[in-house]
């Protein structure tokens, strides 16, 4: 199983705000503070735009997707939560904890890539535990290290472990379950997507170890991440506030590995951090403060990676 790919989904978003509905417990997000919508919006598109620019040109292959006004969806930008990509053919669908985030999910979107000649053999919808008040939320919930067959996730109230169990069970991959906490004025808070928190690329971590109170919990994560041979980047819950867990890395020009992540997350990195990093790809970064500041969430999130077979031809 490939690690990393080369082809992305983004969707572009026509109604970005600060989600009421996901603020409860993505401390992330900030409040607007009088900034009218269709100002949001804009800003919200042109870092959008910029950073599909910079991925096209590093050599990223990305299918952009314009979001719907028929819904209420302000976290379009965030699809990977809700649908990800397999190299079996498969698609999966997530139950996801706001009720608005739901109405995300759509089937014209699979039409679309089969028309691109992706090929897609079964769809995995987990969506109906939503019924249950049970939520994983992709690959903000799971962090995959598709190669050797691991999948991570924070428990929080938007990543079920039974479910997260499940899936490890039907895509035939280990589960590696933590607790995660980070303080919000004071008090300990489950970091709401592992992604935050964790970023796994072929042969590097980038993880936030200080989120995992329990020593024993932090020791197996780190043993994982090491018995696979990934160098380690260790960051500071300083550092992850600025978004430094979430960054990905994907295949660009010629196969070459690059390391995309916003301004902030780059600036908030040292100087030997980088280095290292830069060992494992060259970094991509982008302004995407507007995204980042009212929508909790930055450029890892707004990408779902494709590892879809090609359909053979006739």
């Amino acid at each position: 199983m490939r690690q990393i790919t080369d082809t992305v989904l983004m969707i572009r978003p026509v109604a970005f705000r600060r989600n009421e509905q996901t603020a409860i417990n993505n401390f992330f997000q900030q409040r607007e503070n009088g900034i009218l919508p269709a100002t949001l919006n804009a800003k919200a598109q042109q870092e959008f735009d910029a950073l599909v620019l910079k991925l096209k040109e590093a050599g990223v292959q990305v299918v952009v997707v314009d979001d719907t006004t028929s819904t209420d969806t302000p976290d379009s930008i965030f699809p990977n939560n809700w649908i990800s990509f397999h190299e079996s053919a498969d698609v999966t669908l997530y139950p996801m904890f706001a009720e608005n985030r739901r109405l995300e999910r759509r089937d014209d979107l699979l039409d679309l890539l089969e028309e691109k000649g992706f090929f897609i053999e079964q769809l995995v919808d987990y969506s109906a535990a939503e019924n249950d008040g049970v939520f994983l939320e992709g690959t903000g919930s799971l962090v995959l290290d598709r190669e050797n067959g691991k999948a991570y996730c924070g428990i929080s109230p938007r990543s079920d472990e039974e479910l997260m169990i499940e899936f490890c069970e039907d895509f035939e991959m280990d589960p590696v379950i933590f607790d995660t906490t980070h303080k919000v004025d004071g008090t300990d808070e489950p970091v709401y997507h592992t992604n935050v928190m964790l970023s796994v690329g072929e042969k590097f971590a980038v993880i936030c170890s200080d989120c995992i109170a329990d020593s024993k919990e932090r020791k197996m994560v780190l043993d994982c991440l090491k018995s696979d041979g990934k160098e380690i980047i260790q960051i500071t819950e300083g550092q992850m506030n600025a978004f430094a867990g979430n960054v990905l890395q994907l295949k660009g020009k010629e196969g070459n590995r690059i390391i995309v992540m916003s301004d902030q997350a780059h600036k908030s990195f040292s100087p030997s951090q980088l280095k290292v990093l830069e060992k494992h790809g060259a970094i991509v970064t982008a302004d995407l403060t507007t995204i980042e500041t009212y929508g909790g969430g930055s450029a890892r999130c707004m990408i779902a990676e494709i590892f879809l077979p090609m359909q053979e031809e006739d």
